[in-house]
This record gives structure tokens, C-alpha cells and sequence, in this order.
């Protein structure tokens, strides 16, 4: 047996614990701090003596004022039965602390937080070397939204950005980590392009060092609709932070336990990792002792419940609670198995406000609506290039409500700011939920453009599109970045030597680049989506006359030799050698889709209000039709 009092544990004790029973976490660190009464002296102390600002109430400050009573809160947490505890940390970022001009501490007070939780966690494992006791770095969510607007008057506004997040983050993650922790917890999520943001800053971290520490992420249900401050349901927020791979996941603070059963369940369902659940104690109560409803055998019997449902790894408390409803919890848990993470078959799994997935063999396309594409639609590139966007966000919701499962947003025009473009559309998307309840393509030839979307989105997006077109390297790094944003790709049929146009350069490429995707950088398959080039049809050139056959074999061969990826294709390419004739244009997209659907086509960026039905196309224009696409008839075009 390890003698923890001699060698502190590891991720991997961690991670073996899990596997054994269902852990314990503290409680409410600002519901004892409360209790302790103290005055602005107390926040001051010698650092901040002469500050010019009132710090009352400023409770990670208390780490370097008053260690005292900080570590005592720590310590009576690990005598009430916990196995982790968190840092005082919940507002320690420069962000945070901007509100009281003290940006400059954040190192400081992030590094002695951590200090003082690891001296607890110490000496509880000098008292019981057996048991092995872990400091969680506490991340909070700041007091900024990065996908809300302060205006109601301006939706586009925000008063923060993804890379002011990162940086804030960055600078946290690295005191905490550099204090001592032994795992980090982003914590209290009430906008899912926070944690983004602190998803980023923890890896771009844990590159610097060379190594990695287990974390465990927290989402914040506001209400009883289900949904996070900037609304998201639960497994839409899981579907967006799963390429994290936390060693856990679950829900805290805003509800009681009771509440959050149908939301805990969801991430049951979804998450392939540990889950967790460290409710408030009820409803707010002025008149409680703890300013909270539930007494400490209240909240632990509703969380007991959730253990003997199989629903717990990790049980703690939130708002309201202390080390009676921590001790309370333990003992009633203790009889439970923790619960067991679930085998999640592979599927291509996005999100908006709600998640969507595509699952095994798909019986009907997923369409991406294409009316919201400067180089495909002359109107939308007109209200972009007059500013009109009210009006261009209308187009965007047309195409939801014609059917789009998804949106195509692109802005490569040579007149327009294609970074600055994207980042005010879609952060107005953001603002309607009738359109923001899908998830978004973010389409661009430029990198650039296509990170500036992806800062701005919380949703899981797809990036279109990367390719093999300036070699294997940017590639991959484009694809590392890709997983680092926690999106899917679209992959072009491009290599060194240009574009794929025949049925053996499609496959010969795809296939080239999902081994490099897949052997290379680890990047999951089902978020791997290639799209094999449509191409014109009836130019009145043979060698064009295959190009509609070969697409569609291409599709087939590539779902044989390219497990779990899926296949897209922008389908008016293949008709616009007839612009201007619509009937015949309808009645082509409609053919050509009939028969790639049958070999495997999986989605389509197509006019989502503009789709024929196959069987109702006039069957002599359909015969014509089937000729040119199925290359049956080298006159037919």
C-alpha cells in the first residue's frame, strides 16, 4: 500500500480512485468565509493597505491576507470526509480582478491559493497515509460573456474576446499549476465560449511544460429550461467541450440537486468520461444560517439517490453548503457503486444551442443551407457589402427554417474584411436563437478567417475547409488547431499537385489524408468529413463528361477505405454550366443527390428551399438528366 504521507499522488492514483468509488469534493468555500464575519481589514491587510478601492467581499484575496482562515476552510473540508478540495480561486484572473485595478496579483494569488490547499492536503495524508487527498485548481467562469452582448441595443458587442480569455486563463492555469495542483477545475459554466476559451489556454499550457494533469470541467443549468446562461442545453455544452477529454464533467451551483436530475442524466447518457454533481443546498434562503434551504441531510439524500441511480463518480457541494452537508454526503454515498462510463458509439456529434449528431448510416442528407456564401449568393453579398445585416441574417434564418441542418457562412470577397465580417455575422447569429440553435460551417479559404469565427461560436462548428493543397505540414497544423478549437473538417480533395478530378486522384487523396489525420495527429475520424469536389457537368468538354460518376463512386470507395468519416459536396457546382435555367438546374441537383445518397453522400451544401423531389421530376428531363450525371450518353449535356 502507498504511504501518501512520503510521495503525493498522481494523476493516475487519481484516475484508479475513480475506478473504486464514488469521490468526495468540498463545499462552498464562500458560505464558510461568510460565516467567519469578517470586515475590510481583513481583505486589506498589509498587501492592500493603502488600496484606493473597497475589497470587501473579494474572497480570493483572502489567500494572501488572512491564509489562516483559508486554510482552516481547507482542512475542515478534508476532516468532514473529502478527497479534493479546490483552490480559493474562483475570480483570480485578470479579468476578474480588474474590477478592483489589482490585474497584477493574479500570479501571486493564484500560486499562494494554491500553496495553502496543498499544505491542507498534506497534512490530511500525514494523518492517514493510506488515503490519498488531491487539490483541485479552481477555475471560474469570470464575470465577462464572451457570446453575450451587454446591449440590448447592439447584439454584435462584446465586452470580452476569446483571446483576451486565453490569456487571462493562461496566466491562471500556470500560477495553479506551478502552486502545486494536482488537477485543474473549470468550474461554474454559464457560457460555453468561456470554457473554450479555458480549454485552449490549458492545452497551449500543458504544451509549454511537456506534460499534462487530469481536468475535470463543470456546466452551470441557470434555470429550469434547461440551458446554460448563454443557451446551450447540457448536451449540447457536451458535444461543444468533449474534445477536451476531461477526466470528468458534470453540473453545479444555480440549482439544488432535485433540479438537476434530468440535466445530469443527459451528460450520463453523452459523456464517455466521469461524471459529477456538487449542487447548491437548495434555494436561496436570507433567513438560513448558510443563506441557503437544505440542511445537510437534505442535500445528501437527494445526491444519494443519484448514486444508487448509477449517475455519481464525484459528489460534493456548491452555494450553502459546508463540511456537515460534505461529511453528510460522504457517509450517505458510501454504500454506492460509481457509476459506469458508458461505451458512446463513434458519430459526428456538433451543436448550436442544441446538439446534433450524425450517427451510423444516415437515411436522409444533412443539409447545409448556402445562401449565407458571398461567393455563391450575388444578394447576400450585396447586404454584406452595403452592412445591411439585419437583412443578411434573415437569409440565415430562412434557411433554418427551410430545413437547413446546418449553416454555410462564408465572406471571400476581395472588397471585404473577411476576419471582421465573420466575427460581427455570426455574433449576431449568436443573438437569434431560431438560427443559433444549429450549429454553424464556418466556410473560408483563409485561415484567418477561419479562426475568427471559430472565437466567437460556442457551439461545435465545422471547418470548411483544409486540405493537402500546401503540403502535408500546414496540414497537420491546421488539423491540430482544428482540435484545439474542438471542431470538425471539411477536407478537400486538394493535394500538392491541385485538385482531385478523377475517381482515382479523389480516392488516392482522401485516403492519403484521413491516414495522416488519423495516424498522425490523432484526430478523431467522426469529425472527419471529405468532401471529393463536385464538378461541372455539360461543359461540352469529354473530359468533364465523368465527373458526376466519379464523385459518386468516389463517395462509396471513400466510405469503405475511410471508417467513421463522413462525405459533403457543394452541389450547384455540378449544374452551373445551366445558370439561368432553373428547371434544369432543380432537376440535376435533385438526380445527382438521389444517386450520391445511395452510395453514401452523408451532407450537402445546397439552397435549402430550393430542393427537388427526384420522383417528381418530368421523367423525360429526368432521363436527360440521368444521362449527363450517370455519363450514359456522351451527347446527352
Amino acid at each position: 500500500m502507498a504511504d501518501f504521507s512520503k510521495t503525493r499522488p498522481s494523476g493516475a492514483d487519481l484516475e484508479e480512485l475513480f475506478t473504486k468509488r464514488i469521490l468526495i469534493l468540498d463545499g462552498a468555500m464562500g458560505t464558510m468565509i461568510q460565516q467567519e464575519k469578517l470586515e475590510e481589514a481583513d481583505f486589506r491587510g498589509e498587501h492592500f493597505k493603502n488600496h484606493k478601492i473597497e475589497l470587501k467581499g473579494n474572497n480570493d484575496l483572502l489567500c494572501l491576507t488572512r491564509p489562516d482562515v483559508i486554510r482552516n476552510i481547507h482542512r475542515s473540508y478534508f476532516d468532514a470526509g473529502s478527497d479534493l478540495v479546490e483552490t480559493n480561486t474562483f475570480s483570480a484572473t485578470s479579468i476578474a480582478m480588474a474590477d478592483y485595478n489589482l490585474e497584477e496579483i493574479v500570479p501571486e494569488l493564484n500560486l499562494n491559493a494554491a500553496k495553502l490547499a496543498r499544505e491542507a492536503a498534506d497534512e490530511a495524508m500525514i494523518k492517514d497515509p493510506s488515503r490519498p487527498r488531491f487539490v483541485a485548481g479552481a477555475i471560474g467562469p469570470t464575470n465577462r460573456t464572451a457570446s453575450l452582448s451587454p446591449d440590448v441595443n447592439d447584439p454584435a458587442l462584446r465586452n470580452v474576446h476569446f483571446d483576451e480569455l486565453v490569456e487571462a486563463y493562461y496566466a491562471q492555469t500556470k500560477a495553479l499549476v506551478e502552486g502545486g495542483v494536482d488537477l485543474l477545475l473549470p468550474e461554474t459554466t454559464f457560457d460555453t465560449l468561456n470554457l473554450k476559451a479555458a480549454i485552449f489556454a490549458i492545452e497551449n499550457y500543458f504544451d509549454s511544460i511537456g506534460k499534462r494533469i487530469p481536468v475535470i470541467m463543470s456546466i452551470t443549468i441557470t434555470d429550469a429550461s434547461g440551458r446554460t446562461l448563454s443557451g446551450q442545453t447540457a448536451e449540447a455544452c457536451w458535444n461543444s467541450i468533449a474534445h477536451a477529454k476531461p477526466l470528468a464533467v458534470g453540473l453545479n451551483c444555480a440549482l439544488g440537486a432535485d433540479a438537476m436530475r434530468p440535466y445530469l442524466q443527459a451528460l450520463s447518457k453523452n459523456a464517455d468520461c466521469y461524471l459529477h454533481c456538487y449542487p447548491n443546498a437548495g434555494l436561496p434562503n436570507p433567513l438560513s444560517e448558510t443563506g441557503y434551504d437544505e440542511k445537510p441531510e437534505d442535500t445528501a439524500s437527494s445526491l444519494s439517490v443519484f448514486a444508487k441511480d448509477g449517475l455519481l463518480n464525484l459528489a460534493g457541494g456548491c452555494c450553502g453548503t459546508t463540511p456537515d452537508h460534505i461529511h453528510a454526503i460522504s457517509e450517505q454515498i458510501s454504500e454506492f457503486e460509481p457509476r459506469e462510463k458508458p461505451i458512446v458509439d463513434p458519430a459526428l456529434r456538433l451543436s448550436g444551442l442544441e446538439p446534433f449528431e450524425l450517427k451510423g448510416k444516415v437515411s436522409s442528407l444533412m443539409m447545409v443551407g448556402e445562401r449565407t456564401n458571398v461567393t455563391g449568393s450575388p444578394r447576400f453579398r450585396k447586404l454584406i457589402e452595403n452592412e445591411d445585416y439585419e437583412s443578411a441574417i434573415k437569409i440565415a434564418k430562412q434557411q433554418v427554417e427551410n430545413g437547413a441542418n446546418v449553416i454555410d457562412v462564408n465572406f471571400d470577397a476581395a472588397l471585404l474584411d473577411g476576419e471582421a465580417c465573420m466575427a460581427r455575422f455570426l455574433n449576431l447569429v449568436v443573438s437569434e436563437p431560431d438560427i443559433s440553435r444549429v450549429p454553424i460551417m464556418i466556410d473560408s479559404s483563409k485561415w484567418s478567417v477561419i479562426e475568427a469565427g471559430l472565437k466567437v461560436i460556442q457551439g461545435k462548428c465545422i471547418i470548411n475547409s483544409i486540405s493537402l493543397k500546401e503540403g502535408p505540414e500546414l496540414f497537420k497544423s491546421q488539423a491540430r488547431l482544428a482540435m484545439r478549437y474542438g471542431a470538425a473538417v471539411v477536407v478537400m480533395a486538394f493535394d500538392e499537385k491541385g485538385q482531385a478530378a478523377t475517381l482515382d486522384d479523389k480516392v488516392r487523396i482522401c485516403e492519403r489524408a484521413y491516414q495522416t489525420l488519423v495516424d498522425e495527429v490523432g484526430f478523431p475520424p467522426e469529425d472527419i468529413i471529405f468532401d471529393p469536389n463536385v464538378l461541372t457537368l455539360a461543359t461540352g468538354m469529354s473530359e468533364h463528361d465523368s465527373y458526376g460518376i466519379d464523385f459518386i463512386e468516389a463517395v462509396r470507395e471513400i466510405k469503405l477505405r475511410c471508417p467513421h468519416a463522413r462525405t459533403s459536396g457543394g452541389i450547384s457546382n455540378v449544374s452551373f454550366s445551366f445558370r439561368g435555367n432553373n428547371l434544369v438546374r432543380e432537376a440535376m441537383h435533385a438526380c445527382f443527390l438521389y444517386h450520391a445518397c445511395q452510395a453514401g453522400l452523408d451532407m450537402g451544401i445546397v439552397n435549402a428551399g430550393m430542393l427537388g423531389v427526384y420522383d417528381e421530376i418530368d421523367p423525360v428531363l429526368r432521363k436527360c438528366v440521368e444521362e449527363v450525371i450517370l455519363n450514359k450518353d456522351a451527347e446527352a449535356g
